[in-house]
């Protein structure tokens, strides 16, 4: 490799360096090939997207052409089948492709094309986990976690294997990516990595037996309609621990699931309204990342974003510009909800407690209703 600017013996100045480890597995690599990469794609005419700067967009009399980068990883789109061959044939003078064709496998994540748009789902990885964790061949339960366990610190034995615990609960975390019914479980085992007690595997053993009989679950893409809307609950004071909230949200375009999100908020809620106030602040800045994002896509959203929440005063409270008693002790970032409101960004709307869909993402749920989610 031929040195770096500073580091020439001017008595030899034909020397190179020796590596002793692939430039492909030093820690900048990545960083240094998106760098390389993104600079040729836009000497072409790409720009990159404000909403996510892996995504690089180019528009040029109405031909539209989509790269999304991840390392190594490459996804092309494109209005004009035409420009993508141009593009990988230019491409193709400082870059090692490999042309796989249509979209099938990404990341893991496998595509099935459907009559109506595409199916997302992780079994091979799943399947993956499942052998790792040596239940192939468990039996299946229908609900990822028993409504009625304890998953509480006290008077539980430790479990006698930790890294094997947290090895399953992280592999876990990147199968949510297609499967937000285990989101809520995967979250809360997830805060027990640190010192996992017995209740807690056995719990995770559930989730893995859910998982079993769901193992070909995963995300229908469709283009029934393109109406957006999402739904916010919170679990007040649901943590028996620390009484801290959990936040969870989802976001609809049509019927398709787009985002959503388990989170623990970060301080204690004095109220059931406050938990759900602090929640709508949360899912309003996800609405408008997903509203830009969408912007790049040629979708743009003229009318309010329908927001449902299931809690009369914490709609009430985000209506009301004026500061009180109930209110000034909250956090400023969270009264960003009512500058979304005010600029007709986002309209909340009540719904009722059995219509909530989010339950999913804020509590274990009983077998009837979690199926009838």
């Amino acid at each position: 490799m031929h040195q770096p600017p500073g580091f020439k013996d001017p008595q030899y100045p034909d020397f190179v360096c020796r590596l002793h480890k692939a430039i492909y597995g030093l820690k900048q690599s990545p960083r240094q090939l998106f760098a390389k990469l993104t600079t040729h794609l836009q000497s072409w005419g790409f720009r990159h997207s404000d909403a996510d700067p892996s995504l690089l967009v180019y528009n040029h009399n109405s031909h539209l052409i989509y790269f999304l980068i991840y390392v190594d990883d490459i996804l092309v789109t494109s209005n004009n089948p035409n420009l993508i061959a141009d593009l990988l044939l230019h491409l193709q003078h400082q870059f090692q492709l490999h042309n796989l064709g249509t979209l099938s496998y990404f990341l893991g994540i496998q595509a099935v094309s459907t009559p109506t748009g595409y199916h997302l789902h992780q079994t091979k990885y799943a399947l993956d986990i499942l052998n790792r964790a040596g239940m192939a061949n468990c039996n299946p339960v229908l609900t990822p976690l028993h409504a009625k366990l304890s998953l509480e610190k006290t008077f539980l034995s430790v479990f006698e294997n930790p890294e094997f615990f947290r090895h399953l609960v992280g592999s876990l975390q990147y199968l949510t990516i297609t499967r937000p019914d285990i989101a809520f479980v995967v979250n809360k085992l997830c805060q027990f990595m640190h010192c996992p007690m017995y209740q807690h595997f056995l719990a995770l053993k559930h989730l893995l037996r859910y998982i079993k009989g769901t193992v070909d679950l995963g995300l229908p893409i469709s283009g029934h309609s393109s109406v957006l809307h999402a739904y916010v609950d919170s679990d007040w004071a649901g943590d028996p621990s620390d009484r801290k909230s959990t936040t969870g949200y989802c976001l609809f375009l049509g019927d398709t699931l787009l985002s959503w999100c388990v989170k623990k908020q970060q301080t204690v809620a004095k109220s059931s309204t406050e938990a759900e106030y602090r929640a709508l602040s949360i899912e309003a800045t996800d609405i408008i990342w997903i509203c830009r994002l969408l912007a790049d896509f040629q979708f743009n959203v003229d009318t309010p974003t329908s927001l449902y929440c299931d809690n009369v005063s914490a709609i009430a409270l985000a209506h009301n510009p004026v500061f009180h008693a109930s209110t000034k002790h909250i956090e400023v970032n969270y009264h960003f909800i009512r500058d979304c409101i005010k600029s007709a960004t986002i309209t909340i709307l009540h719904i009722n407690s059995q219509d909530q869909i989010d339950d999913i993402f804020t509590k274990a749920l009983p077998r009837i209703r979690f199926a009838g989610l």
